[in-house]
């Protein structure tokens, strides 16, 4: 067999598309290109040509993970849960998981402690959170313990509390507002406190 042309991507122009024997056989990227020493005339094994397939798979799937691991971090279950997803759908090799997962970390897209502070950042942000439920939360996504008490350590839910109320005391009696807080995850005693300490003027 014969690599008797390559063509850039319509789709994708960082892909080529490699013909052998005048016809499509596969897609790689152009650093995967390089590497292989992929040619116009090179003449391949049946072993090349299933090693090259295999090597185009693993390059799309990798890219399909780099894309959705850039539009926000993401902790490692995350893309494994992904990746296990999209190799149940293309019946493609397991063994690309952990290979992609590795790659992926050692160029730090892929960063549990990253992911944990971004995490509890946004979700102090976006809506006011125990360190309970939050440790729950994070658990979920395969973050370490040593991590989750690292990024929770200098988190405080009286002051958590003290600002929800504060943003929401206009809207809410006492009842309702306890109720709602505790919904967050914060202990009913120190809820019950400090809803009385910042009662209505």
């Amino acid at each position: 067999m014969i690599i008797t042309n390559l063509k850039q991507g319509v789709k994708n122009p960082n892909r080529v598309n490699v013909f052998v024997d005048g016809k499509y056989s596969f897609s790689l990227d152009m650093a995967q290109v390089v590497d292989l020493g992929v040619k116009v005339g090179k003449e391949i094994s049946e072993e090349e040509l299933t090693e090259y397939k295999d090597t185009s798979e693993f390059g799309k799937l990798y890219q399909r993970a780099l894309e959705w691991v850039l539009v926000r971090p993401r902790s490692e279950k995350e893309l494994n849960d992904y990746l296990y997803k999209k190799i149940y759908e293309k019946k493609l090799d397991k063994n690309y998981i952990n290979n992609i997962i590795e790659k992926l970390k050692i160029k730090k897209y892929v960063d549990d402690l990253r992911f944990a502070e971004w995490y509890v950042e946004n979700r102090f942000v976006k809506k006011g959170i125990s360190k309970k439920r939050l440790r729950v939360e994070l658990m979920k996504k395969g973050i370490s313990k040593d991590i989750i008490e690292r990024v929770l350590d200098n988190r405080n839910d009286e002051e958590e509390i003290v600002k929800m109320i504060t943003k929401k005391r206009a809207r809410y009696d006492d009842e309702k507002l306890t109720q709602y807080l505790c919904r967050q995850g914060f202990s009913y005693e120190l809820v019950r406190e400090l809803v009385r300490s910042y009662g209505k003027d």
